[in-house]
């Protein structure tokens, strides 16, 4: 403490990114060293060997959570961030202030816990809080700064705890129960999942209907036709979708009028030639009020919406806006804004769209979130005045340009009058029906000039553009030019996209807006659900792990539960509770008497049965053909009947595997084991359903060969394949012959990325209009000419993009692969360094992990070991270890002292 007097020493300001640390160095003087974390420094032990030595025996050690005295949670710094810790002790000797400067909300908080008890400064310490990085926010900040909130610490900290006991232990029941090392449960992971399980179960159940009515183009004298719907026929409505019942596709009512193909055309040419008249005309204003600012999952929702954007890229784009301190932070789930703010906004909707637009007085929004944080502010630009998009179009990436501009039109509308207008019904008789055309007016447009939300019904979202109808009153005479007859269908629920569950847990009160990106990402990389466009759909194996949980531990999915399990955190976080009585309850029972989750998961290893778990009923067919069976196995799944089966296809969704598509697979894949005929030399060909779906099968020679397999091209169907099809696609590839000028062979093939000709280290893809079963030499060599276009993991784009590296002199990218993103300089791949995003990543480090990476070398390749003994064969491999590892440690060098050669 004895440095706490001194006027002009250095003060260390700890924030989590580098991004962050950057942007806000612009504000402080030299007397401030501004450096980040990158994120957490430490977390739980992972596994037992981490925790003390005198407490690895204990059954709770896997845990790292002493569950007998009072939850006591075992830490360990992240090993990849060691170095930082040290680094930042370092600095903190030379200062004689400390300011944690990390994120506003509980991560936050707890991060800045967790550098206080590793760094244990000896100067004064003090918390820094903003909700933007800005000039103004910082002086504030530091003129007003607080201590570290323990109450906040105990929640994030009680939050963690409960999700490493949920975690664990329900994890270890599932991957018991369902197979697989990557399977897991989770706290509101499980939860979200059942969300999207119930809505794959009613698309199952759901049966479709089909239904006509008459759509007619009417016209006044000389003025502009228009359409109208049928209605009602001599008095009985037409139905639409939500008349029909969806688990029969009946008609609720008897009494409406169901028309089919044949009874819509009937009534077509018998009403054709009425006269048809006006007989009402209602008009009907109405007020269409501006959206809230954004929060945390309306931004996820509508960004998803707009561009498409997966959660994670926007939460990704928004990070790095937030840390280069353009908008307000974005994790939030308050529609409140600031006063500043709201005079910014207000300022711009009279500056930009004039004065007619602005309200006398401020719009104010009530948050409809459950246990929302007032203190936040919602997710706007930052600063006042608020920066103009285009004046940052070029210092912005086209996702953070994006993302930028829907905040900001957002927040100004969100300060701007309601839009006013009147909707439209005429109504028409004639011969017996009636019909209706509807139209909308805008009169005012308001918030509507600077936004308008997207939506999920692409026919709701046209319905709301203006239409309007010709100037006609009632009584007045109408040609009819056209009648149409026109069918529909009953469509099942809508499968949720990642806006739209987001949205449904938010509601719920499940989960915070800080969580949900991380949620869904996890769904996806454990192959729970899998994107169909932008919908979410369930794996078979999804559908195992919510039965075994529905089933086994009813209460841990249960939505109010979870629901009730966020407000209880909530109260930790005020200091209301005690975090410990609560965890005890949920893991040891109330008052410690049993029948919490430790003695459920030890009841449940026993009891769970894990054929009846991953069996499904489809149901009998009728006649006396037994019942048919799904299986779902660890990383497919089949469909059986009398001792026959089969795989079902990745392609099938879980909704589309009904009883007639099951039989049809199980007839498929008894012609399978008839030949489709045989090659010259008596080999059996056939036609076989797999995993991926049909291919071609060309038994082996002998039973030390493996049978030669051919995918059939796109756009063929199983049922049209002969022998000759099937000898022309195991012919592949096929040669062409020599090409002219680059003095290769010419192969026309069929590979993963489907068809294409190659020519040495030349290729091309097929075009949809040729086959590589015919296409000729003429044409392999046009295609040859044309310019070369990339696939695979190369056509994936670059989310970032750095200056060329020094060693292959190819720029160094940032690339969303299948698995994450990754470093790249066109000769090596890296990984990102652990608890770094990709907005985070400096151009060092990117070429730091590439070096590492390249350090290592290529694949070993496997050579014969002869016999030897033991104490020989430890010997062996410590010199081949300290080779490797001298190998590695030569290359890393060279790596570095070539770049730092050619970069200076």
């Amino acid at each position: 403490m004895a440095k706490q007097g001194k006027e002009q020493g250095k003060a260390l300001v700890i924030v989590e990114s580098p991004n962050k640390a950057k942007t806000i160095s612009k504000f402080l003087g030299d007397e401030y060293l501004v450096e980040a974390s990158v994120g957490h420094v430490r977390d739980l032990a992972g596994n037992k060997k981490d925790v003390p030595a005198e407490y690895q025996n204990e059954d709770w050690a896997y845990l790292a959570v002493n569950v007998n005295d009072e939850f006591k949670p075992f830490y360990i710094v992240n090993s990849d961030k060691k170095k930082e810790v040290k680094r930042l002790k370092d600095m903190l000797k030379e200062s004689d202030r400390l300011y944690l400067a990390t994120d506003e909300d509980r991560e936050g908080e707890a991060i800045s816990w967790h550098l206080s008890e590793i760094l244990k400064p000896t100067v004064p310490v003090h918390r820094l809080v903003f909700h933007e990085i800005t000039k103004e926010a910082i002086d504030n900040a530091l003129a007003n700064p607080r201590q570290i909130d323990n109450d906040l610490v105990r929640a994030q900290e009680t939050r963690r705890i409960l999700d490493r006991l949920y975690g664990y232990d329900l994890s270890d029941v599932v991957r018991r129960g369902v197979g697989g090392k990557a399977r897991s449960a989770g706290r509101v992971q499980s939860v979200a999942l059942r969300l999207v399980v119930e809505q794959e179960r009613e698309r199952r159940a759901f049966v479709s209907a089909v239904y006509w009515d008459l759509v007619g183009t009417f016209v006044k004298s000389e003025q502009s036709p228009f359409e109208a719907t049928l209605r009602l026929v001599e008095g009985k409505k037409i139905p639409n979708s939500k008349d029909f019942d969806e688990k029969t596709g009946k008609v609720k009512d008897p009494n409406l009028l169901l028309l089919d193909e044949a009874g819509a055309n009937q009534l077509a040419e018998r009403i054709r030639n009425s006269e048809f008249k006006v007989t009402s005309l209602e008009e009907r204003p109405f007020t269409d009020r501006p959206k809230a600012p954004f929060i945390t999952t309306a931004l996820i929702a509508e960004a998803n919406r707009k561009f498409g954007f997966s959660s994670k890229r926007t939460m990704s784009a928004a990070q790095s806006l937030y840390q280069k301190g353009h908008i307000t932070y974005m994790r939030t789930d308050s529609t409140t804004l600031a006063s500043v703010a709201v005079d910014a906004a207000r300022d711009l909707v009279r500056s930009e769209y004039g004065p007619n637009f602005l309200p006398e007085k401020p719009n104010t929004y009530a948050n409809k979130v459950k246990n929302a944080q007032e203190a936040h502010e919602a997710i706007r630009p930052a600063g006042h005045p608020f920066e103009l998009p285009d004046a940052l179009r070029n210092e912005l990436s086209v996702d953070e340009f994006k993302l930028f501009e829907l905040i900001w039109k957002r927040t100004i509308a969100s300060q701007m009058l309601p839009a006013r207008g009147r909707n439209i019904t005429l109504t028409l008789e004639g011969g017996g029906a009636v019909f209706v055309a509807t139209g909308k007016i805008i009169d005012f447009a308001g918030h509507l000039r600077a936004y308008v939300e997207g939506s999920d019904e692409p026919e709701a979202e046209l319905a709301d553009k203006e239409r309007i109808l010709p100037n006609v009153v009632q009584g007045d005479i109408l040609d009819c030019r056209k009648l149409d007859s026109k069918s529909h269908a009953t469509q099942p629920p809508r499968r949720y996209t990642e806006a739209s569950l987001t949205e449904e847990l938010e509601s719920r009160g499940i989960g915070r807006p800080s969580t949900y990106a991380a949620i869904i990402e996890t769904l996806l990389e454990r192959k729970y659900v899998y994107l169909k466009g932008k919908a979410l759909v369930p794996q078979w194996v999804a559908f195992s792990v919510i039965r075994l949980l529905e089933e086994h531990f009813p209460h841990l999915v249960n939505y109010d539960f979870t629901a009730q399990m966020e407000n209880s955190l909530d109260t930790i976080s005020r200091g209301e509770a005690d975090h410990v009585p609560y965890l005890n309850d949920f893991y040891h029972g109330l008052q410690g008497g049993g029948g919490g989750l430790k003695d459920q998961v030890k009841a449940k290893l026993e009891e769970v049965n894990i054929s009846e778990i991953n069996r499904f009923s489809l149901g009998a067919p009728e006649g006396d053909k037994g019942e048919v069976i799904l299986r779902v196995w660890k990383d497919s799944a089949t469909v059986e009947q009398d001792g026959r089966r089969t795989t079902v296809p990745d392609a099938i969704a879980p909704d589309e595997l009904t009883m007639a598509r099951a039989l049809e697979l199980l007839e498929q894949s008894e012609k399978a084991e008839e030949p489709l005929g045989f090659t010259e030399d008596k080999r059996p060909i056939f036609l076989k359903m797999g995993r991926f779906g049909p291919y071609i099968q060309l038994a082996a020679e002998n039973e030390d060969e493996k049978p030669k397999n051919a995918s059939l091209l796109k756009g063929m169907e199983p049922d049209s394949i002969d022998l000759e099809t099937a000898l022309k696609l195991l012919s592949l590839p096929r040669d062409l012959g020599e090409h002219p000028e680059l003095k290769e062979r010419v192969l026309a093939a069929n590979g993963p990325y489907g068809p294409y000709i190659r020519a040495g280290k030349e290729n091309r893809k097929l075009p949809d209009t040729l086959s590589p079963l015919d296409v000729t030499m003429e044409q392999a060599i046009e295609l040859l000419k044309q310019p070369k276009s990339t696939r695979g993991r190369q056509q994936r784009e670059a989310l970032r993009t750095f200056d060329p590296s020094p060693i292959t002199e190819n720029p160094v990218t940032v690339i969303d692969g299948r698995y994450g993103p990754y470093i790249s300089d066109g000769e090596t791949n890296a990984p990102l360094p652990k608890g770094v995003s990709t907005e985070e990543l400096t151009f060092e480090q990117a070429l730091h992990e590439l070096a590492e990476r390249a350090a290592r070398g290529g694949p070993k390749k496997k050579k014969k070991a002869a016999k030897k003994k033991a104490s020989a064969k430890k010997s062996v491999k410590k010199a081949a270890a300290k080779k490797k590892a001298t190998k590695k440690k030569t290359a890393k060098k060279a790596f570095k002292k070539k770049a730092a050669k050619k970069t200076s």
